[in-house]
């Protein structure tokens, strides 16, 4: 009876053996799986635009009387403050027509003191009874017409007066001289351009924009590079947009201004405004990592030896590539190729780690 027992319990064990025996065997191997690894970069790229550095305030100034242009007292380029001569002109024909004024106001004068004192006269007699009211009517009337030429003589005194000083041609405010319109001998009309003056104080980039990049121009963050020192980054700002396209060149000019430019960014240099939305970065991966099973975009994020689904939001889908948002962190290891083929919980290998965003 002893020594049954070893042999009833060897048999019990058997069953066992057959249970464990083929589970062992078909245990599914890990999958070799190709990964990429998380990298961030801006939700939309940078775009830029080539323009040229203009002052925000510029103006053509002429004189306010026309004549010869005498002489030009300034060069381009030329620093000048406010009140600053800049050119003459020949001030004989206006001299004449102030010598003019000044006789036609001594006539009007001569002739208002005689009907004055007419009108005195006449108003004694009037009230002595020796005269009509009516003539006495007239005296009066003669006399405030004779003032009235009088004040009209006065005015354009003063009018011939202006004219003699418009003859010099100042600077309305401190700025620097841009373009010569005209030159000494040349005979101008009243009001005609002369010369171009800026302020350079306030400076401006101005570039040309196509019609697709405009919604864009407010939100989007703007610095300017200028090709003199590629290196220095200079604060840009959106100020305006012109409301109609250029007929020729179909883009819209826009101005940024520099309230930091550095003194050494002169007017006419050339420079780049580069546009950064302000977004929340997004992770680039290949486009074979993205996979749907019916319940929403999603890509299987490699933890260890396991893959987990994570729910992701597509940002921005190209041939080669996708932006995605979603619960990703910088550096995690997602699976690069066959997603299709996986399952949650799969137990993966990784054999190949590629670049970022790309089928390498």
């Amino acid at each position: 009876m002893r020594a049954a027992l070893p042999a009833l319990a060897a048999l019990a064990l058997l069953p066992a053996c057959r249970d464990n025996g083929p589970q062992a065997a078909g245990a599914e191997p890990p999958k070799p799986v190709q990964v990429a690894e998380i990298r961030f970069a801006p939700a939309e790229q940078p775009r830029a635009f080539a323009g040229v550095v203009k002052p925000r305030r510029e103006a053509d100034i002429g004189f306010r009387a026309g004549g010869r242009i005498a002489m030009r007292l300034v060069d381009v380029g030329a620093h000048v403050r406010a009140g600053d001569e800049l050119a003459r002109l020949d001030p004989a024909d206006i001299a004449l027509a102030v010598r003019a004024a000044e006789a036609e106001l001594a006539a009007a004068e001569a002739e208002s003191g005689r009907a004055a004192a007419d009108a005195a006269r006449s108003a004694a007699l009037r009230a002595a009874g020796h005269v009509a009211a009516a003539y006495d009517e007239q005296r009066q009337a003669t006399a405030r017409s004779a003032e009235e030429r009088c004040a009209a003589a006065r005015a354009n005194l003063a009018m011939a007066r202006n004219r003699l000083d418009h003859t010099i041609l100042r600077a309305p405010a401190d700025g620097v001289v841009t373009a010569l319109i005209a030159e000494a001998g040349q005979v101008v009309a009243e009001g005609q351009a002369v010369m171009r003056m800026a302020d350079p104080t306030e400076r401006e980039l101005m570039v040309q924009v196509p019609e697709g990049a405009l919604p864009d121009l407010a939100r989007a963050y703007a610095e300017a590079v200028l090709w003199a020192r590629p290196g220095e980054t200079v604060v840009a700002r959106l100020r305006e947009v012109a409301p109609q396209a250029d007929p020729m060149l179909r883009t819209y000019a826009v101005r940024f201004a520099l309230p930091e430019a550095p003194d050494w960014a002169a007017l006419g240099m050339t420079g780049t405004v580069r546009l950064r939305a302000e977004s929340a970065p997004v992770a680039l991966l290949p486009a074979s990592a993205l996979h749907d099973r019916g319940q929403g975009p999603m890509v299987w994020k490699v933890e260890g030896t396991r893959v987990t689904a994570v729910p992701v939001e597509v940002a921005r889908l190209g041939e080669t590539q996708v932006a995605l948002r979603g619960a990703l962190a910088e550096g995690d290891k997602v699976v690069a190729l066959g997603p299709q083929l996986l399952d949650p919980g799969s137990s993966v290998r990784v054999v190949q780690t590629r670049a970022a965003a790309t089928l390498r």
